[in-house]
């Protein structure tokens, strides 16, 4: 297990694993139907609106890679070419700690991790096998936010914050849901990195229609999560390659060099070029399990739009971006050259713990960091930059 650092950590980037009831509980009767679980070839699979996903090979997650199990693959790549399954290697039942947040406290006191914000897992397929029927999908959502309350709590001993999703097609059912979430102590929200769909099509959440939501989220005080996602961008790809649907767990170098992280990029572009952070200066959004490697690019695109389309920004969306996104980056990141472009005040720390993509031991992030950090900004990034953001008493 993980070391006991000297300072409290909270780490920006944990994950539960849903039962098989977690968007059918509260699903009203007359959806019945919607979400299943079915049987294909002696496998379960999950069928949203009667079609068969791939998304996540075991959708039940009651066998799962072990934490932590691709870190050496991130890190240092893969030169024997081994196969995906030879990667993950054996895998390991499905703990209790994977799905309440009692046994999960435990385990985090074993690992050394005092605070977490708590991602759902399963729920990342939602909304994007649920575009074609805006309605659907805000009532659905809302089912799996009452099993999360339920379940999980959105603020379990102020160690323990589970975050809401909040889908956007119906603006003002968003904002019911963001003010329902709010009102049960929700103190982060999960909004995904991608166009929204809705009755007439797709448009950007920085339309002037979707303004509501994010004084909302302002007069709540409550921070936006964008986390990586099924964004919808296997639409786009599938003109070169055929794909029906996003398969992360499906490698495939063309997907790999053309996708990159785009849906976050774009986010960020449309939060920017939209002006909606210059509207809204005290909106806060965190991107994780996003990297930060793409980062560079982004503001150097973005300086090179205000030169030369001043006109089309109410201030320096550069300034903007730095003044109100937060980062978690992958702990395979040149983080120190993140800190250089916005301040180890805007770094957060992130295991994306138990996925195989991310940490074994999540304290071991700081072995990751720059020599000879400051002790105050290794401590920030570690936990301080976000307690400072949830506004949550420090823990000593």
């Amino acid at each position: 297990m993980g070391s006991k650092l000297e300072f409290p950590v909270f780490d920006a980037d944990n994950h539960l694993y849903e039962t098989r009831d977690a968007f059918t509980r509260h699903l009203p009767e007359k959806y019945a139907g919607t979400v299943e679980y079915v049987e294909v070839r002696g496998r379960t699979k999950i069928a949203i609106g009667g079609v068969i996903s791939d998304y996540i090979p075991n959708p039940t997650f009651d066998v799962v890679a072990h934490p932590g199990a691709q870190e050496e693959y991130f890190r240092v790549g893969n030169p024997d070419g081994k196969s995906f399954r030879e990667l993950i290697g054996k895998p390991m039942r499905g703990i209790p700690a994977f799905r309440e947040p009692g046994p999960r406290l435990a385990l985090m006191d074993e690992l050394g991790v005092d605070r977490a914000l708590m991602f759902p897992t399963l729920a990342s397929l939602l909304e994007e096998r649920m575009r074609h029927d805006p309605e659907l999908t805000h009532v659905v959502v809302h089912a799996l936010n009452e099993w999360l309350h339920e379940t999980w709590s959105f603020d379990y001993e102020s160690r323990i914050f589970t975050t809401p999703v909040i889908t956007l097609p119906i603006v003002e059912k968003a904002i019911a849901e963001l003010e329902w979430a709010a009102e049960r102590g929700a103190k982060v929200v999960l909004v995904r990195p991608a166009p929204v769909p809705g009755f007439r099509g797709s448009r950007s959440f920085a339309a002037p229609e979707c303004d509501p939501f994010w004084q909302a989220a302002v007069d709540t005080g409550i921070l936006v999560a964008m986390h990586s996602s099924d964004s919808g961008y296997s639409r786009y790809q599938s003109d070169w390659t055929g794909a029906q649907e996003m398969l992360p767990f499906r490698p495939d170098p063309f997907l790999s060099v053309t996708l990159g992280h785009r849906p976050v990029e774009d986010s960020l572009a449309a939060f920017t070029c939209g002006n909606v952070f210059s509207r809204f200066p005290a909106l806060r959004v965190a991107i994780v399990e996003a990297g930060s490697d793409w980062l560079p690019g982004l503001l150097h695109r973005l300086t090179d739009a205000y030169q030369k389309m001043p006109q089309s920004f109410d201030e320096d969306p550069v300034t903007t971006l730095k003044r109100q996104v937060y980062l978690s980056p992958f702990h395979e990141d040149d983080i120190g050259a993140l800190i250089e472009l916005i301040g180890a005040d805007h770094v957060l720390f992130g295991s994306d713990y138990p996925h195989p993509e991310g940490l074994a031991e999540p304290c071991s992030f700081v072995d990751h960091l720059p020599p000879g950090l400051p002790a105050a900004d290794l401590q920030n990034i570690m936990g301080g930059n976000l307690g400072r953001l949830l506004s949550v008493p420090a823990l000593i």
